[in-house]
């Protein structure tokens, strides 16, 4: 068993991630976990017993009141000095991990011809960049307000993403978004990176669309891998399927490599709005200025009215796979899963939609949005970040069009579901000898640097690249 922090009247069973009561807890008293609350007991417990959704409640309500009380720390992750990877540097400053080719669709109307665009475009143009990939959606038309917009600005993240060494636009003519409406939104594009196609506008779409695609490879062909300071890289934290393990070992690593790399200089994006409930002041406190404060206070409260505003329970949560590996309430998956943001400063609140600013300073941004793992990952893509880690303790192949580093927080999925695992955390409590926290983390950032200089993810090897944009409001 381990006893996560000295606070603590319950501890986690390392074989199933439930937790067991240290001593009696009477009806109505905390139950603490991490330090904190996680819930109020529902009935009396005795020390030894099994504690879960029969005698624990969550505490939390609906929208609430903060104060600013700033403690900030110092991050010490510092790893031997400035790192390097080897990546590409763009015309207009920015960093790729990639030299790819992305097809983005205006339409969902479109999807299957760029899937047959892209197809044939992977055998025509093979060993000359490192693929080219198209991301199906069921977006663009008959979208009102706010869901039209959001789907705007997803495309836009995607379009200027630097993975991408190439990007060709491809539309229907008549969607809502259709080609001439989204340059709107797109502002100013590098025409040699950057290709328009309506395929209502041509009588054969495919073998247009690769002629444009050929001028793309060529484009992409300029670039060579350099190297560059790992404090330009972005990363995204994101966390799916969690067990009662994830918040001891995967996430507390992850939040390590955060540290790690906001020392180097560089930046990552923490998302999932629902599930920082019942640990936002942790977050709030780590503010740089009462500024990020406000924000992040309107992030959380404006988060909860959208529930209410459905008429459906702000703490509708933890999922069922969530409670079978051990998490009770949401208190609980919270103080957890706001474990991957480390401890450095948070320095910005973006709004769903939004791209880290690209003059910037190291830290920890707060990326408005769901925990829905598809709509999450492309969130953090559309945001800027190059690499996505993806922790989780029960599985999943899902990937987003940028490499996502599954991290286990068990040795049992690492070792059952290899293929999708790319990073056991695991050992820092199965092994008869279980690593050092700070060794791992060390091991975990070189990984991490060598992903960045080409070494591809299972999500990559195994083509699993998929998209979702969230939806709030009315169809036509």
């Amino acid at each position: 068993m381990i006893k996560i922090n000295e606070k603590d009247n319950v501890a986690v069973i390392v074989e199933t991630g439930h937790k067991v009561a240290l001593t009696d807890i009477k009806q109505g008293e905390d139950v603490v976990k991490y330090g904190f609350p996680i819930g109020m007991a529902t009935q009396p417990i005795k020390s030894g017993e099994h504690v879960h959704t029969h005698n624990l409640k969550t505490k939390l309500g609906g929208i609430e009141s903060y104060t600013y009380n700033p403690a900030l720390q110092e991050v010490t992750e510092n790893l031997e000095g400035n790192r390097t990877f080897m990546g590409y540097r763009r015309k207009d400053g920015k960093i790729g991990i990639r030299n790819e080719i992305w097809i983005i669709n205006t339409v969902g109307c479109v999807n299957k011809t760029a899937e047959r665009i892209a197809s044939k475009a992977n055998r025509l143009f093979s060993g000359r960049v490192d693929g080219v990939f198209t991301f199906v959606h069921p977006c663009g038309c008959s979208q009102l307000g706010d869901d039209h917009y959001y789907t705007q600005n997803i495309l836009k993240g995607m379009v200027e993403h630097p993975n991408a060494a190439g990007v060709l636009v491809l539309g229907l003519g008549c969607e809502n978004n259709h080609i001439d409406e989204f340059k709107k939104i797109l502002g100013t594009w590098d025409e040699e990176r950057v290709k328009f196609l309506s395929t209502q506008d041509v009588d054969d779409e495919e073998a247009v669309a690769h002629v444009l695609i050929k001028e793309l490879v060529s484009y992409a062909e300029t670039f060579q891998r350099e190297e560059i300071p790992a404090g330009e890289l972005v990363i995204g934290l994101k966390c799916g399927g969690s067990d009662g393990l994830s918040g001891i070992t995967a996430n507390v690593l992850t939040g390590k490599l955060s540290d790690a790399i906001i020392a180097q200089g560089g930046s990552c994006l923490l998302t999932e709005v629902p599930e920082m409930f019942g640990a936002e002041t942790l977050l709030m406190d780590r503010c740089v200025d009462e500024d990020v404060f406000n924000k992040t206070v309107s992030l959380i409260n404006n988060f909860k009215d959208y529930f209410t505003r459905h008429g459906q329970t702000i703490y509708e949560n933890p999922s069922p796979g969530n409670k079978e590996g051990g998490i009770t309430t949401l208190e609980e998956k919270s103080l957890g899963c706001t474990q991957k943001g480390g401890i450095s400063k948070v320095i910005d609140v973006l709004d769903y939609g939004e791209t880290v600013k690209s003059v910037k300073k190291p830290g920890l941004s707060l990326l408005q949005g769901p925990g829905n793992d598809i709509v999450a990952v492309t969130n953090l893509t559309a945001a800027g970040a190059h690499i996505i880690i993806f922790t989780t303790g029960r599985g999943t192949p899902l990937g987003a069009p940028v490499p996502t580093v599954k991290v286990s927080s068990n040795t049992v999925l690492a070792e059952r579901k290899a293929h999708w695992i790319d990073f056991d955390a695991g050992v820092m409590v199965h092994d008869t000898k279980p690593a050092d926290p700070s060794e791992l983390g060390q091991l975990f950032f070189e990984y991490i640097l060598e992903i960045a200089s080409g070494t591809l993810t299972k999500n990559e090897l195994n083509g699993y690249r998929e998209i979702a944009i969230f939806k709030d409001g009315v169809t036509l």
